[in-house]
C-alpha cells in the first residue's frame, strides 16, 4: 500500500521499465473512497480484463465534502480494504493523505465541471463535481493510465469525466461497469447496511419508481416523470430531491420531442441517508 507520490511513481516506473506509454504494460486505473464493496470488486475485475496492471487508489476526497466534519465521518476500513485489495490481485495500492495528495489543502487549484456539474448532484453539492474533476485529473497526471474504469450508479460523474478527458487531452480511455444491485434492487453502497427495516424497505421503491419510468417511456417524458412519481406516491419516509429525465449527449433535460436513448435519474433521502440511481430508457 502505498502512501506518498514519490513512491507511486517509483512503482509505476518499476512496472513500466524503459519501455514508452505506449509500448509498456497496459494500466488501468480505479478510483475509490476505500470502504470497498461488491460493486468496487466488479469495477477491479474489469479493469483486470481491460489492463495487465491495475492501480487503485482508495484516497477519501475531500474536495467531495461540505466541511471536515463530513470528510471525517466518511467511513474507512484500510486494513479489510487492504485485504480484499490483495486477494484481488492489484498491483498498486495508492491510499496518500489528504496532506500528501492535496498539499495546499482546499486551497487548490481546481478543474472546473461548468454548468452540467451544478446540476442534479451539483444542485445539492455546487462543489461536489468541481472536487472530482481535480482528483481525478491529478490521478491521470500520476499514474498515466491506459483505461480508467468507472461505475454507472453516478451516471453525471462518467460524463463529466468522459468530457474532462475530451476537452484536456487526456490519453485515457473511460469504461464503464454496470451497477451491482441488491436483491431488492437498490444500487449497492455502504449506506444501506445503516438503514432501519422500514427505511429499506422505502428505499427500494426507488429503482421501482426507475422501472416505472421506463415502462412509460413509449408515452414521452411527462408520462415518465408521473409514472415513476406515482410509484413513490404516499410514501412518507422518502424525501424526493430531484427526479429526471436526461439526453445521454449533453446531460441536459430532455425536450419534448426527444426521440431514442435518455436516462432517467433519482436522488433521495431515506432514514438520514442519501441515495442516487439512474436508467436507461428509450423515449418513443
Amino acid at each position: 500500500m502505498i502512501a506518498t507520490l514519490e513512491d507511486l511513481r517509483a512503482r509505476l516506473d518499476e512496472i513500466r521499465g524503459t519501455e514508452r506509454r505506449a509500448a509498456g504494460p497496459r494500466v488501468a486505473l480505479v478510483s475509490t473512497l476505500g470502504a470497498l464493496h461488491d460493486g468496487h470488486v466488479d469495477l477491479i475485475t474489469r479493469a483486470r480484463e481491460s489492463a495487465d496492471v491495475v492501480v487503485v487508489s482508495t484516497f477519501v476526497n475531500p474536495l467531495r465534502f461540505r466541511t471536515a466534519e463530513d470528510t471525517a465521518a466518511y467511513p474507512r476500513t484500510p486494513d479489510v480494504d487492504a485485504r480484499v485489495l490483495d486477494d484481488l490481485g492489484v498491483d498498486v495500492i495508492f491510499a496518500p493523505s489528504a496532506a500528501e495528495f492535496l498539499p495546499a489543502g482546499t486551497a487548490t487549484t481546481r478543474v472546473s465541471a461548468g454548468d452540467v456539474g451544478l446540476r442534479y448532484e451539483g444542485r445539492v453539492r455546487p462543489f461536489y463535481f468541481d472536487g472530482v474533476l481535480t482528483v481525478e485529473a491529478k490521478l491521470f497526471n500520476l499514474v498515466s493510465p491506459h483505461v480508467a474504469v468507472y461505475g454507472e450508479r453516478d451516471l453525471q460523474r462518467i460524463f463529466l469525466v468522459r468530457r474532462m478527458v475530451r476537452d484536456l487531452d487526456f490519453p485515457v480511455e473511460i469504461e464503464t461497469v454496470a451497477t451491482v444491485r441488491t436483491d431488492d434492487g437498490l444500487p449497492v453502497s455502504s449506506r444501506i447496511a445503516l438503514l432501519e427495516d422500514a427505511d429499506r424497505r422505502a428505499a427500494a421503491k426507488l429503482p421501482r419508481a426507475l422501472e416505472a419510468a421506463a415502462s412509460n417511456a413509449d408515452l414521452g417524458v411527462d408520462a415518465c416523470i408521473a409514472a415513476a412519481q406515482s410509484a413513490l406516491m404516499g410514501e412518507q419516509r422518502i424525501a424526493l430531491e430531484y427526479l429526471s429525465v436526461v439526453d445521454p449527449s449533453t446531460f441536459l433535460p430532455v425536450d419534448d420531442g426527444h426521440r431514442g436513448r435518455a436516462f432517467a435519474l433519482i436522488a433521495a433521502t431515506v432514514g438520514g441517508h442519501r441515495f442516487i440511481d439512474n436508467a436507461e430508457i428509450s423515449l418513443r
